[in-house]
This record gives C-alpha cells, sequence and structure tokens, in this order.
C-alpha cells in the first residue's frame, strides 16, 4: 500500500485537463500506441464532440521511480519502463470542469488523497479554479499547482507561475510546468506526484469500500466503482451494500486501465470495480459502504445527495413509448446518480416524469443521451427551478411545474432559489458585465483585483436568471474571456408571473414559463416571434399568442400554405373556378376553428436552448 498513490486532476473547462492524462497513459505504457487516440478517456461521442469531460473515469497506471530528475527532461514510456528503479500504482480520476459537473468532482476528490490543479498558461486562473481548489481545500488533499500548455504560442508561464504561487502560498519554484500536447514537463509531474501525494492510511475496521460511481451492463448488472478503504474485496465474496441493507456475490472483481481489468483481489487503498449481478435500479447509491456479509464494518463517511436546481417535463413523442422511456431513465439513472425523476401526467401532454439536473448543460446532456443511446422521441418543457408558493390560507407548497404556477390571484407570497456568482473578467469588460448583471437583476457586490490583474466580481442573482442564457451572455460580452462559478444560497421574495403560450387557440403546458414581471412583455413578444419561425405551416392559418395576467400579451399569425386547387382545370367558365375557390375558403375555415396543430419534438428542444 506504501507505493499507491491516488490522485484527481482538477481545472477550469478547456485547460488542458484531458490533454495531460493522455499524455500520463501514453508516458506509462498504460495504453499502447496503436490503441492511442485524444481524449481517450472521454468514453462518450458526446464528450468527443463537445470537447469536454461530462462523467469522471479512473484509471490504474504504472510507474517506476529512478531518481531526481532535471527539469524539462523527458523521457520515453519504455527506458523509463526498463530501468531500475521503484514501482508506484498511479490511481487517477479524470473530473469533468463544467460548473454543473461539480458534484461529480466532489465524488472525485474523496476517493483520492492529492489533486493536481491544472491552470492554462494563456489563460490564468478562471472562476471555476478557485471553485474546485477550495473543495480540495475543505477535504485536506495535498495540491500540486501545474501550468499546463506551456508550449503554447501566447503563453505566459512566468506569470501564471507567480499568480498560482500567490494563490497558494507556496514557492514559485514548487508550480511546474507540463504540455499535454508534446508530453514536455510530465515525466516530471508523475515524480512529484509520488513524492508528494501520500499513501493511503491504513484502515482498521474490516473490509470497507466507498463507491463513487457505477456502471451498468445488461449481461452482468450494476458495476460500482469504488475505493477500498479497509480490508480486500475477492472474486465470490458475499458483499453487503450497508445503507441498502442489501447482500450480493461478486461476480468479479479488477482495475480499470483504463478498460476493465480482472484481477484476483482489490486491496486497501486501491481502486477498482466490482460486477454486482444487481439488475434492479435504485438498490446501489453513490456514497454507499461496500462491506462483508459475514463480518460488516461500519458505514464509511460518504457523500451528501446531489440536489437538482433546475426541473423540465419529459414526454415521449407518443404515449405508447411511455414504458421504454421509463427503463432508459432507469438505465440512466444506473450511470448517472444526479438524475433525478418522478412520473407526472398532463391533460394536454399526457404522461411523463418530471426530471432533476444540476443545470442547463446536464439537462442537455440527459436528453441528447436519451436520444442517441435509446433512440427515444421527445418532448421537453420549459426547464424552470423550484419556487415556494404562500397561498392566501397560508398553506406554502412547493413548484416545480410552470404549469402548475397558480394564477388566479391565490397566492399571497413566492419565493425562488438565489445564487452567490463569482465572474473573473479581464478589466476592460468590467463595464459590459454590469450592464449583463443589471438585466438579469443581479446585485453586484465586492470587486477584487487579482495578482494577473482581472478583476473578479462578486454577485447574488436568481437562478431563474442564470438559468435564461446568462453563461452565453457573459461569454459573448467578454469575448470569451470571463469565467464564471456560482453556488447556490437558498430563498429569496420573488416578483414572477405565468406566462402561458397558445398555439392554434390550444395552451402548450411544454411553452410555459415562469418569468419576472419587469420583463414578461419583452419575454412575450420574443416566445412568439421565436415559434413564428420555428413552428412548421399548417394547411390553415396558424395563431400564436402569449398570455400572461389574464390577458393577451403579444400575437402572430402564420399564413397557411397555398395550394392552387384549380390547377388541374384547363379551360371552362370561370364560375368552376370560383366554386372552387369558395369550397377551399369554407374548408380553411373550419381547420382554422377545429385544427390542431402536431408541434415536432425538436422545436421544443430549439427553445430551451435560444431562451
Amino acid at each position: 500500500m506504501k507505493n499507491i498513490r491516488n490522485f484527481s486532476i482538477i481545472a477550469h473547462i478547456d485547460h488542458g485537463k484531458s490533454t495531460l492524462a493522455d499524455r500520463m497513459l501514453e508516458l506509462t505504457g498504460t495504453i499502447e500506441p496503436r490503441n492511442m487516440q485524444e481524449q481517450v478517456l472521454d468514453r462518450m461521442d458526446l464528450e468527443r464532440e463537445r470537447g469536454i469531460t461530462i462523467k469522471m473515469q479512473p484509471v490504474r497506471m504504472n510507474w517506476k521511480v529512478k531518481g531526481k530528475m532535471n527539469q524539462g527532461q523527458t523521457l520515453d514510456a519504455k527506458s523509463q519502463r526498463s530501468d531500475l528503479g521503484t514501482d508506484y500504482i498511479l490511481n487517477l480520476i479524470d473530473t469533468p470542469g463544467h460548473v454543473d459537473f461539480a458534484y461529480e468532482v466532489s465524488r472525485a476528490l474523496s476517493a483520492v488523497e492529492g489533486v493536481v490543479l491544472l491552470v492554462d498558461a494563456t489563460q490564468g486562473v478562471e472562476a471555476q479554479t478557485l471553485s474546485v481548489l477550495a473543495i480540495a481545500r475543505e477535504l485536506g488533499l495535498v495540491i500540486i499547482p501545474v501550468v499546463s500548455k506551456i508550449d503554447a504560442p501566447h503563453a505566459r508561464v512566468d506569470d501564471i507561475k507567480s499568480e498560482l504561487a500567490l494563490l497558494l502560498g507556496v514557492p514559485e519554484s514548487d508550480v511546474l510546468g507540463a504540455s499535454g500536447k508534446t508530453g514536455e514537463g510530465v515525466a516530471d509531474l508523475l515524480n512529484v506526484i509520488v513524492e508528494k501525494v501520500p499513501a493511503p492510511k491504513p484502515g482498521g475496521n474490516g473490509v470497507q469500500a466507498l463507491v463513487f460511481d457505477f456502471g451498468y451492463s445488461d449481461h452482468r448488472g450494476v458495476i460500482v466503482y469504488m475505493r477500498v478503504f479497509g480490508g480486500s474485496i475477492k472474486k465470490g465474496d458475499a458483499l453487503r451494500f450497508v445503507a441498502a441493507h442489501a447482500d450480493f456475490t461478486a461476480l468479479e472483481v479488477g482495475i480499470l486501465s483504463p478498460e476493465e481489468k480482472p484481477c484476483p483481489e482489490i486491496s486497501e487503498g486501491e481502486i477498482g470495480y466490482i460486477v454486482t449481478g444487481i439488475k434492479k435500479p435504485g438498490i446501489a447509491s453513490v456514497g454507499e459502504t461496500v462491506t462483508t456479509v459475514r463480518n460488516p464494518s461500519p458505514a464509511l463517511h460518504g457523500y451528501q445527495s446531489p440536489t437538482p436546481v433546475i426541473w423540465a417535463s419529459v414526454y415521449p413523442e407518443s404515449q405508447d413509448d411511455l414504458s421504454v422511456l421509463r427503463l432508459s431513465l432507469d438505465r440512466l439513472r444506473l450511470s448517472d446518480s444526479s438524475l433525478s425523476y418522478e412520473e407526472e401526467s398532463s391533460g394536454v401532454m399526457g404522461k411523463g416524469f418530471r426530471c432533476g439536473f444540476l443545470g442547463m448543460l446536464h439537462l442537455e446532456i440527459i436528453i441528447e443521451r436519451l436520444k442517441r443511446e435509446f433512440n427515444m422521441a421527445l418532448v421537453v418543457t420549459q426547464p424552470t427551478t423550484v419556487y415556494e408558493i404562500t397561498k392566501m390560507n397560508g398553506e406554502v407548497e412547493e413548484i416545480y411545474a410552470p404549469a402548475r404556477f397558480p394564477d388566479d390571484g391565490t397566492v399571497k407570497g413566492v419565493r425562488e432559489l438565489w445564487t452567490s456568482v463569482a465572474v473573473i473578467t479581464p478589466p476592460d469588460y468590467i463595464g459590459g458585465i454590469s450592464q449583463l448583471f443589471y438585466d438579469h437583476e443581479g446585485i453586484v457586490g465586492d470587486t477584487e483585483t487579482l495578482p494577473d490583474g482581472k478583476t473578479e466580481i462578486k454577485a447574488a442573482m436568481p437562478l431563474r436568471e442564470l438559468m435564461r442564457g446568462f453563461f452565453d451572455r457573459l461569454k459573448s460580452v467578454s469575448s470569451g474571456y470571463a469565467s464564471l462559478s456560482y453556488k447556490i444560497e437558498g430563498l429569496k421574495p420573488a416578483d414572477v408571473v405565468r406566462l402561458d403560450v397558445l398555439v392554434a387557440e390550444e395552451m402548450v403546458p411544454a411553452f410555459a414559463r415562469i418569468v419576472s414581471h419587469r420583463r414578461v412583455q419583452q419575454e412575450a413578444e420574443s416566445m412568439v416571434e421565436k415559434l413564428e419561425k420555428l413552428l412548421p405551416r399548417q394547411m390553415f392559418e396558424l395563431k400564436i399568442q402569449a398570455k400572461a395576467d389574464g390577458r393577451i400579451l403579444a400575437a402572430r399569425r402564420k399564413p397557411a400554405m397555398r395550394k392552387d386547387v384549380t390547377d388541374y382545370l384547363y379551360g371552362g367558365d370561370i364560375t368552376r373556378r370560383m366554386k372552387l375557390w369558395e369550397k377551399q375558403k369554407k374548408g380553411k375555415k373550419r381547420m382554422l376553428a377545429r385544427g390542431k396543430v402536431d408541434i415536432p419534438n425538436d422545436v421544443f428542444l430549439k427553445v430551451i436552448r435560444e431562451s
């Protein structure tokens, strides 16, 4: 166990974390050169397409330390492994960098003793850097500062090293430099990890393993990924989930390198997996403790349950697919413990599921996975946050769906979630960002000048407004230089109203949203204009309206598709054509009164993305 090192790489999104992990796998010989590809630990197509890490991924590497190396020295994997030295096991848990997945980061950090804090040499310290650093410090982990992308043309290596040293209170010589692209400095970094990250401490309470993630296989059931804190686990052991009081047999145990590799046992201090054979959802959970049936041990300190911050209803396009959607969500829940859902029913949409997400990116990822992995055609409602409604009779109720938000004057008060926001930006963009906060009902607080000359702006704003495209607009107004992190603070009074959308004089619950009173007119006009462009033309004139506070605030009419009903006629009296035109006119009038619009499911997603 003294030769085991468990660590994670933490960084702001797009700071080179996955590329650095690639070079580590290459240098340690974990992956053969012929099997090497970019973002090798990002297993999903979505991760590769978007260039971001969505799901944490553990991997085991073997590294031989031969002695002190000079700064900048590079070693090929073959010579590093063949020379005499001391062998070490390095367990890396690759983590996401986007603010929506901070919960994933906190889980990974609970299973390691040290972290590599990675900062882009061209960007410097970003808001999410400070956020994940705070988690690492709170857990008492060893922090190894590294400046990445040192080979980039506009790299400010010395400046960023000074900034990191000042931030962490360490000598500048302790800040390393590395390039995930060329591999420069990666061997040095691996040696420093061995030197500075402590070996796992021995446990004294029998067999205890902490589950930090899990997956699912059709044939083998739930596969739990865990860190063993005490004892060892072998194939065939009778095991127990302590909190769930569920027993199972270890069908297989092994390590991840990064593919699953069976081995005789997983010992104290190691990270690996167990194939449980359990095919029922809801038994395994993140933060669970695995122990033996014969000599059970108490539960380890696990994780707080993830708290959804936004909600959206998901309906199958055909009600015949409701059971398929339920099964699909069950399966996704096995690989994403932060997804929550419950069945609900809507008079217009039929039956579906009310789903909770960690943020807008999390919502997009889940919907995209449902479409790709399970071939689902879905209707998704406008996402919203939770609102606490106090009625006139004093009754308090939590509302998650805009369609259930009362608009009949029975509300005494409304409270909504607020967030504390930190934005780091070059000084040139402070004016535009301050205006952006005002437009999104934000209250700007303290500002601080950082060592590299950037400014950190702290503010408070409703979560509802943060969801309303704030991040994209922040990137636009700052030319991409500003970064954002946030955390949920609590409930505060809200001045909001429900905005309904009617298509062909029929209310569409999926388009309902809760908006600020001061923006309701602007939101109404924007919504009907957007739908006028997105909705397909019908055989009758399509009426699109937005309604709030009992009145129509905005309306648009989309012209009907035109068809020449006299096209097949030739010659003859004009009265024949006139009769056909009159018949067509009456038919369109009937359709206008009775016609229903079949809204394509991609329209719902486009409305969400453009809001």
